[in-house]
């Protein structure tokens, strides 16, 4: 079975080998990635990698600010795309964390008896008061999220998409694919969820605005959780803020980002069923010295550019006011002060 993953990257350096390797492990047999504007290294290290075959690294092919879509539609075009059985389009800081059989994706595949796609529900990891960038894998260091059932009071959760080569494709979106609004209902793709379960009608149909790329997260994770680590360090947000992201250019991630995602109420240990492998593939990788002396450049950029920012006082700033803030999300500490309970010093406790 090959298994292409698509993704887009500014200044992902540090993590690249990671989520490489990870996702090898999980059975993906084909990368496209794209880049834009690296500045740490990234793209010397994807390029040595395409040298080796590991993978294709491509140039962003965006005239204007869009980037991941633009890049999307390109990939619809590209080789390892077309002639792949199943195409996962993901960003470098999600992780495909599959609970039944091999804990691969032939195995939810399998699970999920075959559909055309199959949307697995986002699960987002907290930064856990973490402050400093280490270079080991993100998945052994950041181990607590929020309820997975309930995201800043919404039941709903937005969701990325494994998506089958027959798929009656439109075009391919950024969280799943979409197909034409004239398709008559009797080829509508067999849409399951990460429980391999029939998704909702209006996302299946993208109808509903508020339900294009999300449904009712409870019961829909029995196979599979994408774990996404969209804070990790306190280090590596700050050039995360810097460097804004791949759909919009200077893009920077306010208050608001933060305390969305910094939720720790929920211990998730899970995804370390991964680690042991993992950290052999990863030593395999830095065998090769070129490629070890790549990703330590990367490292070093990156904790340079942290060093830099904090040299500004408008950085220091923001992570003095990072560090102080609380830990309940918005709408849960807004919830609080509706019942007047917002100086009773409630916290989130922990569910092991």
């Amino acid at each position: 079975m090959r298994i292409t993953a698509v993704t887009c990257v500014k200044n992902e350096g540090p993590f690249l080998l990671e989520w490489i390797a990870f996702n090898r492990l999980i059975g993906v047999t084909d990368f496209l990635f794209y880049s834009n504007d690296c500045t740490d290294g990234t793209a010397e290290l994807l390029d040595a990698l395409a040298a080796r075959d590991m993978l294709t690294h491509l140039p962003n092919p965006a005239q204007g600010r869009n980037y991941q879509m633009e890049a999307l539609k390109d990939a619809a075009h590209q080789p390892l795309v077309q002639e792949a059985d199943w195409i996962w389009v993901a960003d470098v800081d999600e992780f495909l964390n599959i609970h039944v059989g091999d804990h691969s994706i032939p195995a939810l595949i399998e699970a999920c008896k075959d559909p055309m796609a199959i949307s697995i529900t986002f699960q987002f990891f907290a930064n856990d008061g973490i402050e400093g960038f280490v270079d080991a894998p993100v998945i052994s260091q950041f181990t607590r999220s929020h309820n997975p059932d309930i995201w800043c009071a919404e039941t709903a959760i937005e969701v990325k998409t494994l998506v089958r080569q027959d798929f009656p494709l439109k075009y391919y979106g950024a969280h799943r694919p979409f197909f034409k609004k004239n398709l008559p209902p009797r080829r509508y793709p067999r849409w399951s969820d990460g429980a391999g379960r029939d998704v909702p009608h209006k996302f299946l149909v993208a109808d509903n605005p508020r339900r294009i790329r999300k449904f009712p997260a409870k019961g829909s994770r029995a196979f599979a959780t994408l774990n996404h680590y969209a804070l990790r360090s306190l280090d590596s947000y700050l050039v995360k803020n810097d460097r804004g992201d791949v759909n919009r250019e200077h893009r920077a991630f306010d208050d608001s980002y933060w305390r969305e995602r910094n939720d720790p109420a929920f211990e998730d240990l899970s995804v370390q069923r991964y680690l042991p492998a993992l950290t052999t593939a990863l030593e395999a990788l830095k065998s090769d010295p070129e490629i070890a002396a790549l990703h330590a450049t990367c490292v070093a950029r990156h904790l340079e550019k942290r060093d830099a920012l904090l040299a500004q006082p408008n950085y220091q700033d923001m992570r003095a006011q990072l560090l102080a803030t609380s830990t309940l999300p918005p709408q849960e500490e807004a919830l609080l002060k509706d019942l007047g309970l917002e100086d009773l010093g409630l916290a989130p406790s922990a569910t092991e």
